[in-house]
């Protein structure tokens, strides 16, 4: 039995496959310690996730600086699998899950908050962890190019859903949580945290190129906090309502069957991003039985394997194009929907803890 300390991730992307790991890495053959980085000056009392680990990461990183090779943080386990790029020297082998390169590769993206500190500790977490997930091969390509990681340390390890995306929900539930949103079945649905890279600008243009009678029909419903730099879009959203479109902006959704309802009223997913180093929301989608048009950039077209409409994330109309196919053509819908459950059904969670605990025994060995 393998077993691993586990980080706690945001409830981000990183969240979500920290909380997956943590739930299917014991059907796996895997006793799992859930452990977390205290805050500076906080009390060890406050961590709510899992056990304290024995000081901040801050004060751990310091004295890994100050004591290169010496100094190890003693951990009582057999493995460690980091899920970010937090990570200092240990007692014990250290996997990391590195998930792109994104704040090197594209700077312009990502908020210039302690930008080069956390870029230089992802370098660091590339120096110190004996092995890397990548999620994607389109993500080892960038290591590789941004890190120089050698590819033979990498190991690619998809994400997933688990099963409770692959169940159709409720349809008096569905109807419930869309009226409590003021939707109606069959809108345009994006989800996802709002900054550049998500292009959400372009794909609310599409949505206005769409004929009228379209979106009178339906609505635009865009699922997602608001992030770094999205002041224009947001300026955007507000014009467009006051012009009279039917968008609407979910930005307090934290409820995991609200979200699933959200999709399985949707008539069409759009994931126009120009980056990811993999893309969870359009698995989601494809479990929830929607139709997906998504980005040709990045991970995504590796992600979809053709079950998706996949357009130049760049072309306005062309996303919009692709958009009024799946709403008027009948037998192209259907085929994207069969597609894309099939794809679904085979990257779920159950998957990815199987292959992680793989990558743990070879480790190991």
């Amino acid at each position: 039995m393998i077993e691993p300390g586990l980080t706690a991730g945001r409830f981000d992307g990183i969240g979500v496959y920290t909380q997956a790991l943590l739930r299917f890495l014991p059907e796996a053959g895997c006793s799992v310690q859930p452990y977390s980085w205290p805050r500076p000056g906080a009390k060890l009392d406050a961590i709510t996730v899992g056990r304290p680990l024995p000081q901040s990461f801050e004060v751990a990183s310091l004295v890994d600086l100050v004591t290169p090779g010496a100094h190890r943080v003693h951990m009582p386990v057999d493995i460690f699998h980091v899920t970010d790029y937090r990570v200092v020297r240990m007692d014990c082998p250290v996997v990391a899950t590195l998930h792109d390169a994104l704040p090197i590769k594209y700077p312009q993206w990502c908020s210039p908050r302690l930008r080069r500190v956390k870029n230089w500790l992802q370098r660091k977490a590339v120096c110190k962890a004996d092995h890397v997930i990548a999620p994607s091969h389109f993500a080892i390509d960038e290591l590789v190019e941004c890190f120089g990681i050698d590819p033979q340390r990498v190991s690619v390890v998809p994400m997933g859903v688990d099963d409770a995306w692959l169940e159709s929900a409720p349809g008096e539930q569905v109807a419930a949580t869309l009226a409590a949103h003021g939707l109606r079945a069959g809108y345009f649905l994006f989800v996802g945290t709002l900054q550049p890279r998500k292009n959400v600008e372009r794909l609310l243009e599409a949505y206005l190129a769409l004929p009228g009678p379209v979106r009178a029909e339906r609505q635009l419903v865009i699922v997602g906090g608001a992030g770094w730099r999205c002041e224009e879009l947001l300026r955007r959203i507000d014009a467009a309502r006051a012009d009279g479109a039917q968008v609407v902006w979910l930005n307090q959704l934290t409820d995991g069957q609200a979200l699933r309802h959200i999709y399985a009223g949707a008539g069409v997913f759009a994931f126009p991003s120009l980056y990811e180093g993999f893309g969870i929301p359009v698995l989601e989608a494809f479990a929830s039985r929607v139709p997906v048009v998504a980005s040709n950039a990045s991970s995504l077209p590796e992600v979809c394997a053709g079950a998706a409409l996949e357009v130049d994330p760049r072309d306005t109309r062309e996303l919009s194009n692709a958009m009024l196919a799946l709403v008027r053509e009948p037998a192209l819908r259907e085929r994207c929907i069969a597609a894309g459950r099939a794809r679904a059904e085979q990257l779920t969670w159950h998957v990815t803890a199987r292959a992680t605990a793989a990558v743990y025994r070879a480790v190991l060995s």
